[in-house]
């Protein structure tokens, strides 16, 4: 799930920098791009991945 936010919020980076859309500090587009970046690191650390797939023990 946190991937597909990164994701998104690497497109809207793309369209901020693409359209050249002026913003105030907070939303420059390397802001949303390093968010996004966390966003992934934390996906491929295994956080927010879903629930875990455990077997049935017999």
């Amino acid at each position: 799930m946190l991937a597909i936010i990164a994701a998104v919020l690497f497109l809207i980076a793309w369209l901020i920098n693409a359209a050249e859309i002026s913003t105030n500090d907070v939303f420059t587009s390397t802001n949303v791009m390093l968010i996004g970046l966390a966003l992934l690191a934390l996906h491929l650390a295994g956080i927010g991945g879903g629930w875990a797939a455990r077997g049935r023990r017999r």
